[in-house]
């Protein structure tokens, strides 16, 4: 997701696994995006109009017929072929999400994502979150567009209305998915923030141009009372509806919602830049770009791309980047402080952690870099400010005015400003307490390469069936 973030296989049957694992995930910020759909059309006004005369002639063909030209209108791209749409029961979804929980690298990659966000105190030690995400999963899921089979799959049992919002929103999956190889998005292995980032472009364009076929096109925030701002808490407050999602850890809620949310701002952003459609722009390369268009356009800030060297202690079985938007959820979990977590966040350029076995327990390197040595050291005295927030019985040794040593609770934890390649990083080692901290990470042997995630960003944006 962004968190959990799912990685397609071999075609056909890994693809097809991941490529539904990711869409019925999104099928639950999807219904509150819908849902605030219908409340803001419902306070503006919606902008009906006859349907065209569309080849279509499947499923729901009145909805498919009057929302295709619509879309193409608002997204400025013509439909290559007419969308595939059929009906499964809701039992039937259920089943399938099962079955494609038990892939096995899907799985791997999953158990990865999870154990580090349990070693950075992202989620209880004790929570199934497997179980979890099959539950948010089934709670309110409509309908999907599957990329590896290339059919908009809608559930019998929804509700008329939400039903026909559903596949609105699909459609437009679904005509992405003709210009932007959405497989190959999935298929990133290890490469988090960039996938988070592709996201937030897919998703914050299906939900922007459904809100303009409601509130018609233009400015949408010039049109609606209380503006963009409106637009956000409207997709909250219809989250916090279902049971599910809104009794979740906060950073698989924040992780589901992003893509709607600033993925929709950005897209508003790009568009309110010039006329270009959305799929004819390159994929953000980072969380950085979604969150600051002024890093994505006009001058690129490219990501860092952070290549960890082997540890000197324990047995690597995970690695992968957090990128500035889970920086952000990693110091609010800590410190509670949204204002802090931004601000310590600001200014990251790239970063890679990795996952250890010990005979002590699991441990972790994280290893962040910095557009300056200003953003470094705000970072540094955030995370130091946090662990004493995290860990109540914090033991702190300051060795010198760049480095910390700590003890709390049954981790033992360092911090040390370092220099890599000439710019500024910072490295958190957090290991079982009674482990060497000083002896993880060779940051002498860190590689930072520039431009490698801009060029393969735009590389993924090409394609399309």
């Amino acid at each position: 997701m962004g968190g959990l973030n799912s990685a397609h296989l071999a075609r056909p049957a890994g693809r097809a696994a991941a490529a539904r694992r990711t869409t019925g995930r999104r099928a639950v910020a999807a219904r509150a995006a819908l849902t605030a759909a219908l409340a803001l059309g419902a306070a503006v006004g919606c902008r009906g109009e006859r349907a065209a005369d569309v080849a279509y002639d499947g499923p729901f063909a009145d909805v498919v017929r009057e929302a295709i030209p619509k879309i193409e209108r608002a997204a400025g791209l013509p439909f290559k072929q007419p969308p595939k749409v059929e009906r499964r029961s809701r039992a039937e979804v259920r089943a399938f999400l099962e079955r494609e929980f038990a892939d096995e690298a899907a799985a791997r990659d999953m158990a990865g994502q999870i154990a580090a966000y349990k070693l950075f105190d992202l989620l209880a030690d004790t929570l199934d979150v497997r179980a979890l995400l099959l539950d948010l999963l089934t709670e309110q899921i409509i309908g999907f567009y599957d990329p590896s089979t290339e059919v908009l799959y809608v559930v019998d049992e929804a509700p008329d209305e939400l039903r026909a919002m559903t596949i609105e929103h699909e459609l437009v999956h679904a005509l992405q998915d003709q210009y932007v190889d959405l497989d190959s998005l999935q298929r990133l292995q290890g490469e988090n923030d960039r996938v988070s980032a592709a996201k937030a472009v897919i998703e914050g364009e299906a939900t922007y141009e459904q809100l303009q076929l409601h509130l018609g096109l233009g400015d949408i925030a010039a049109a609606m009372p209380g503006g963009w701002d409106r637009v956000r808490r409207e997709i909250r407050q219809q989250s916090t509806n279902m049971p599910v999602f809104s009794a979740a850890p906060m950073v698989l809620q924040e992780t589901i919602l992003f893509p709607y949310l600033s993925g929709a701002e950005f897209v508003r952003a790009l568009k309110a830049r010039d006329s270009t459609p959305i799929l004819r722009h390159p994929l953000p390369a980072s969380t950085e770009q979604v969150l600051h268009v002024q890093a994505y356009a006009p001058t690129p800030d490219v990501p860092t791309r952070v290549t960890l060297p082997a540890p000197r202690t324990g047995e690597a079985f995970y690695e992968n980047g957090f990128g500035e938007f889970e920086t952000r959820l990693v110091l609010y979990q800590w410190l509670r402080d949204q204002n802090a977590a931004i601000r310590g966040a600001a200014g990251w350029d790239g970063d890679r952690y990795v996952l250890l076995h010990t005979p002590g327990g699991d441990g972790a390197a994280w290893l962040t870099v910095w557009d300056s040595a200003v953003d470094a050291g705000e970072f540094f005295n955030i995370v130091d400010d946090a662990l004493a927030r995290r860990f109540r019985d914090l033991r702190s040794e300051s060795l010198g005015p760049q480095e910390r040593r700590y003890t709390g609770g049954d981790r033992a934890l360092r911090l040390t400003a370092v220099e890599v390649q000439g710019r500024p990083a910072v490295l958190l080692v957090d290991m079982p307490r009674g482990s060497r901290t000083d002896d993880v990470i060779d940051a002498g042997a860190v590689r930072l390469d520039e431009g490698a995630a801009a060029t393969a960003s735009a590389a993924t944006a090409g394609g399309g069936h």
